[in-house]
């Protein structure tokens, strides 16, 4: 059966979303779409274009700017993996800097920036068949997708989660400081007024607090094989 579907992944910061997201692209041959990192890439280009370095900043600084941005997920075949482009370059190692993190929440919360962003993401959906994960993907991006995932767990285990792949990649820093910044995160992503991090109606919720991927990627399948059947049925 080939019916594709969007699937809409959300959750906290370090739930697993991404991990998530990108096991089920490959198995189902889907697209994925990192909207975290199209964040990201709009906080790079802010930085490079030294908008933080003043204490006078605005936003109407910037929204001009936006027209010059152009994102796109391509298939890195060396590495196994969907990176992300800014105008053509490569940046997918140089969204993870800890400078880009310290401003992505700050970034996510105008308007005028997750509008570009949604009509980007919507665009990448047009044709289905995608996986996508984010903080307002179900909710407001692709409220109409046929499975929308709600990823949690506790902080501890989403604290050391982090904590363990930033000193993978060389970056020196401690457990309780990694807890103090997603906390911060989780206020941020819940309490911001357009599009706050919150489960949709009609999303299933995980907790993969002491769940292995193995078993969320097998309750995940099963969900997919009703869905897909039932479309399958309902346009026969």
């Amino acid at each position: 059966m080939n019916q594709k579907i969007i699937i809409a992944i959300d959750g906290y910061s370090s739930s697993g979303k991404s991990t998530l997201a990108k096991a089920i692209s490959k198995k189902l041959k889907y697209k994925y779409i990192d909207s975290g990192a199209m964040y990201r890439s709009i906080a790079l280009f802010a930085i490079r274009k030294n908008i933080f370095d003043s204490d006078l900043w605005n936003i109407r600084n910037f929204i001009p700017l936006l027209k010059e941005i152009n994102l796109k997920f391509k298939w890195n075949q060396k590495y196994n993996r969907t990176d992300i482009f800014l105008n053509e370059e490569n940046i997918q190692s140089k969204i993870r800097s800890e400078q880009v993190e310290s401003k992505v929440s700050f970034i996510s919360q105008f308007p005028e920036i997750r509008e570009k962003l949604t009509l980007m993401q919507r665009n990448l959906g047009e044709n289905k068949g995608i996986v996508v994960d984010g903080r307002d993907v179900g909710n407001y991006v692709f409220p109409k997708s046929e499975l929308k995932i709600f990823m949690k767990g506790s902080i501890e285990i989403r604290s050391y989660r982090r904590y363990k792949d930033l000193k993978n990649r060389g970056k020196e820093v401690s457990y309780e400081e990694v807890k103090k910044n997603l906390i911060h995160r989780d206020i941020m992503d819940t309490s911001r007024k357009i599009s706050p991090l919150k489960k949709s109606i009609d999303s299933i919720e995980i907790d993969n607090t002491f769940l292995s991927i193995e078993k969320q990627l097998n309750l995940i399948f099963q969900l997919i094989k009703k869905i897909t059947y039932h479309t399958y049925e309902t346009i026969k």
